[in-house]
């Protein structure tokens, strides 16, 4: 199984970087078998079923971007220079592990000045950056909301910078617990009245956490994909949405997962039999053509970079054949790809 295996080619017209206003008026195509239809998110009631279960990720995205200034003392006398920094997660130590341009000649004892109150001391490089900041708390939440940029995907990135209306279209309604630093995108495309109509319909709701972390943006570099090793997130699946689903199995509803996050989550606490286990702690499982779902029935999600660990798992899910066409009619139909882009529902045959 080959990287070029997942590569298509992508108009660059097509790639999002504001979402759709309102949410739900953002496209939906939707893939069952051999059918394929277009439609709009506001239309998801219309094709889900009473006692269906949608499992949606309650991260919260963290103002992770940070730019400031590097400072230093030298032979010379006081060296300063612009640094970014993007904060990954924190450590049981109580620093954060960080990425930043540039890193080069980055030491530790320097001092990284973000506002005149906000700091960091680099702490360590071993094994990456780990910086310790000088506030904690409630103090530090603070800070980091008043200084910090949402962490935008580097192909938005790459066309405009972070402003302060992606601190709301970056984030979903119902985001509760602090600690992603990349959006489980397809979630974006909620909003209350949508909500409200898939209630009124019937379909069920449970609510599990994955930290989304940096390393989703990490391209594959073996031309094995099978040899690829994935990133490792921190998520939990309660006691209570184990049940539910359970329940929702039991009775012959369907378990739909918004967003690959919140799908890699519920694989990973599912049984082999598909029984649904309360979970905390790390995965980094890696879906691709060949994997069996254990409790997955079909998934809601956006249009994936060619060549990504995420065309891999929509491809173990829907055949890498019939993804190949649905991208292709995505893209003669003039889709919005990426994390600010339109959404797709992808169900299987048997389902």
């Amino acid at each position: 199984m080959r990287l070029d295996d997942f590569d298509f080619h992508l108009p660059d017209e097509l790639i999002a970087t504001r979402p759709a206003k309102p949410r739900s008026s953002a496209r939906l195509l939707y893939a069952q078998g051999d059918v394929i239809r277009d439609a709009i998110v506001r239309d998801l009631p219309d094709f889900l079923r009473k006692g269906d279960r949608l499992i949606l990720n309650d991260t919260r995205v963290i103002p992770a971007r940070l730019r400031g200034t590097r400072r230093r003392d030298s032979a010379q006398g006081p060296v300063s220079a612009k640094i970014e920094v993007t904060l990954l997660e924190p450590q049981a130590d109580g620093t954060w592990s960080a990425l930043a341009k540039p890193m080069r000649k980055l030491a530790v004892g320097e001092v990284v000045v973000f506002t005149p109150d906000f700091s960091a001391e680099v702490a360590s490089l071993e094994g990456g950056l780990r910086l310790r900041f000088n506030l904690r708390g409630d103090d530090f939440d603070a800070a980091l909301n008043a200084a910090g940029a949402m962490p935008l995907p580097p192909y938005i990135e790459a066309k405009r910078p972070a402003d302060a209306q992606d601190r709301e279209d970056y984030q979903t309604i119902w985001a509760k617990r602090q600690g992603a630093v990349a959006a489980p995108t397809a979630s974006l495309h909620f909003d209350e009245g949508l909500m409200a109509a898939l209630r009124d319909h019937g379909v069920e709701m449970s609510f599990v956490t994955l930290h989304v972390g940096a390393g989703t943006f990490l391209p594959v570099t073996v031309d094995d994909v099978t040899t690829h090793k994935m990133h490792a997130e921190w998520g939990e699946v309660s006691a209570e949405a184990a049940n539910e689903m359970n329940a929702t199995r039991a009775a012959g509803g369907r378990i739909i997962p918004v967003g690959t996050t919140a799908l890699r989550l519920i694989e990973t606490a599912a049984s082999e039999t598909g029984e649904m286990r309360p979970f905390q702690g790390d995965t980094d499982i890696f879906i691709y053509p060949g994997y069996h779902f254990k409790i997955t029935d079909g998934l809601m999600t956006n249009f994936h970079l060619p060549k990504s660990t995420l065309m891999m798992l929509v491809s173990a899910l829907m055949g890498a054949d019939r993804i190949r066409a649905i991208y292709d009619h995505a893209i003669t139909e003039q889709y919005r790809f990426f994390s600010y882009g339109d959404a797709s529902l992808l169900m299987g045959s048997q389902t």
